[in-house]
């Protein structure tokens, strides 16, 4: 046999070295928190950034991104960029993904805010940007649950490819997602309503732990339970129903693990807007199992996944929240002991996770990564 250009000879007496995958995650989680905390300090840090982006419509822009990597990355398969080498593979994808947030939020803002005034960036603390941003969480939930549970069915099963499959998921389950922020979201922030099904605390906590359900039994336990009900229509009826139902057992279950873990003297002061602190803890949920399936290489059986990473979001929660918000992102304080909103700087980790090691795929580390 002689060597190739695709196949080089090699010696058989030489082990190829295979990378550590703890030491692969741990580079992955340093250069992740090292970028998110620098471009943190230039756009969005009350005290260090030159711009008065803080809390919004940064948390906006922020929202949209993800979403955007949600369509690209998790419904369209990174269709078109996946012929790109790198570094213009993660640079087409960043530059993308900036663009797309940005005019989103300016268009909702500025532009739609003007007709419906809702969406006004000049509504007070920024609320117009929320409540056009609001509808990101409930496509966190959709979108991201037609990929992870219902495996793209049914236009799997069609004769087309990538990106017409994740194009038509993007355009039909666009329905059902409006359809949820007309009737749970909007209103709790509208101008006009007058008696809101639930109000944006309840909402926020409760919808996002319905996302977590979708990222906890689609990724962390590879879809099961779902996966039982047989493949196809089924698991995407199961997933549905049972990711409701999962989603709300897991909002009534951190509603109290939030209150101890602030406090009594901060639960009091916040009042029901302890109710959307389940999303608080989601969120460092999410992240770390996000983290853990694309830096860690989603090691260990799922049961096991699911501890660990449950653990590292508690740790993450309480780190955030009584030290790294203040004294770190010089975050305001928001009630007694504890400042800052997870759902911003935790987000921001969740969006450079997915843009440097999903989108660069880990450039300049690929050496470390295990076979």
């Amino acid at each position: 046999m002689t060597a190739t250009a695709d196949r080089p000879l090699k010696n058989p007496n030489v082990t190829t070295p295979q990378g550590n995958w703890i030491v692969f995650g741990l580079a992955n989680l340093v250069a992740v928190v090292v970028v998110s905390l620098a471009t943190w300090y230039l756009l969005a840090d009350p005290t260090t950034s030159p711009w008065n982006f803080y809390p919004l419509p940064f948390n906006a822009a922020l929202f949209w991104a993800i979403l955007f990597i949600v369509f690209i990355g998790f419904d369209c398969e990174f269709a078109g960029f996946d012929s790109l080498k790198q570094p213009m593979r993660g640079i087409a994808i960043l530059a993308s993904t900036a663009v797309f947030a940005v005019a989103v939020t300016w268009i909702l803002g500025s532009g739609i805010g003007a007709l419906y005034p809702d969406f006004s960036g000049s509504r007070d603390g920024g609320l117009g940007y929320f409540a056009g941003a609001l509808f990101v969480l409930f496509g966190f939930g959709t979108w991201v649950m037609v990929v992870l549970n219902w495996q793209h069915w049914p236009w799997s099963i069609l004769p087309m490819k990538q990106p017409l499959i994740g194009l038509c998921e993007i355009a039909f389950v666009a329905v059902p997602t409006l359809a949820l922020y007309f009737v749970f979201g909007l209103p709790s922030v509208s101008l006009s309503a007058t008696d809101p099904l639930m109000s944006v605390d309840t909402a926020l906590g409760w919808f996002y732990s319905i996302v977590v359900s979708v990222i906890l039994t689609g990724q962390t336990l590879d879809n099961w339970p779902w996966k039982l009900a047989g493949g196809g229509g089924r698991t995407a009826l199961a997933a549905t129903v049972g990711n409701a139902a999962v989603g709300t057992a897991i909002y009534f279950a951190l509603v109290p693990l939030a209150r101890l873990l602030v406090g009594s003297d901060a639960s009091a002061e916040l009042g029901s807007a302890i109710g959307q602190f389940p999303a608080q803890i989601g969120v460092c949920w999410a992240f770390w199992m996000i983290f853990w399936a694309n830096g860690f290489g989603n090691r260990f059986p799922a049961p096991a996944r699911a501890l660990v990473t449950f653990a590292l979001a508690i740790g993450t929660f309480l780190a955030y929240y009584f030290l790294v918000a203040e004294h770190v992102l010089h975050e305001p304080v928001v009630a007694a002991g504890i400042s800052g909103n997870a759902l911003g700087f935790i987000d921001w980790l969740v969006l450079w996770t997915l843009v440097y090691v999903v989108g660069f795929q880990s450039l300049g580390l690929r050496k470390l990564a295990p076979a």
